[in-house]
């Protein structure tokens, strides 16, 4: 350290800065572990607990079901995540909520602006009712809807003449997923159309545009984010619903079988590991759809700015 005494004493410090910058070049760094241990443990309270919940509610157990569904090596994992049932089961839940989201992402589209548009009797109503779904217990959505679609229900009835059948079948499921996620659609397109201003529609007409060419041109593109958006949410929980959807279906394998109530039948024949894998397949795709759903959500606010 003799290369820095002649360095203080020609700056002038006072003895304790010599010391100090001896002592510091001395002093190793430390490991990088005991860095990260250091951040952790200056953090904030409010870090702390936010970490403790995370990793209370949605790591540890998302950790637990990896570990599940790998105890049977990766073999088991592929021959169970790829049996003939589960692909069936794939097959009538995302297929399904596919063709449910796009029905509800066009006619979701139309609900958001009768109800934003147009002021009528029982608007109100209408309004509230569209949260109905997020308020109801799924159990008694699917009891609801499998007795008004039944062949003796209100509904049901009178398509049963002509040999449609639709509680207890794959349409019922498609009934079920189109009730539970409607208003994710009506919702997330609803505050758009609110924001938006009629001058820029009234500027349009007045240069000549009909109100097809209006709709398309001006109100779709500002609009479509929003609707992606939603549909993607519906569709995310349409894959996800159980409560509702294993009451009205009849939950026959090759037939109307989803996916969760796969996972259902499967722990009440305590396979836990082939529970826990099928598990782990919906969470793999929900990650998925989520990163597309963010994805989706980036490029509407960029079209928004």
């Amino acid at each position: 350290m003799e290369f820095l005494t002649p360095l203080v004493e020609q700056l002038q410090l006072p003895n304790y800065f010599m010391s100090n910058i001896i002592s510091a070049h001395l002093v190793k760094p430390k490991p990088a572990w005991r860095q990260w241990f250091d951040r952790i443990r200056n953090l904030s309270w409010t870090w702390r607990i936010t970490w403790f919940y995370l990793s209370a509610m949605l790591l540890l157990p998302l950790a637990a079901m990896f570990s599940k569904a790998a105890t049977g090596g990766w073999a088991k994992f592929w021959e169970v995540a790829t049996s003939p049932v589960a692909l069936s089961a794939y097959d009538v839940t995302f297929t399904t909520s596919l063709i449910t989201a796009l029905f509800n992402g066009l006619f979701g589209t139309a609900i958001a602006w009768v109800l934003v548009r147009y002021d009528f009797p029982g608007k109100r109503i209408v309004d509230a009712s569209i949260d109905l779904p997020f308020a109801l217990p799924t159990a008694v959505a699917g009891l609801t809807l499998a007795t008004v679609y039944s062949d003796n229900g209100w509904i049901g009835s009178l398509f049963a003449p002509f040999g449609i059948k639709i509680a207890f079948t794959r349409l019922g499921v498609a009934i079920a997923m189109l009730f539970i996620s409607l208003p994710f659609v009506v919702r997330t397109v609803q505050p758009v159309l609110m924001e938006m201003e009629r001058d820029i529609e009234e500027a349009a007409w007045c240069l000549g545009a009909s109100d097809w060419q209006t709709f398309r041109q001006v109100i779709l593109p500002p609009l479509l984010p929003s609707i992606l958006t939603g549909t993607a949410l519906g569709f995310s929980r349409a894959v996800g619903e159980y409560g509702s959807t294993v009451i009205i279906a009849s939950n026959t394998p090759f037939k109307d079988l989803i996916a969760p109530v796969l996972v259902f039948q499967r722990l009440e024949q305590y396979d836990y590991a082939g529970a826990t894998t099928i598990g782990v397949v919906l969470l793999g795709i929900s990650l998925v759809l989520l990163v597309g759903i963010n994805i989706i959500q980036a490029w509407g606010q960029r079209h928004e700015n």
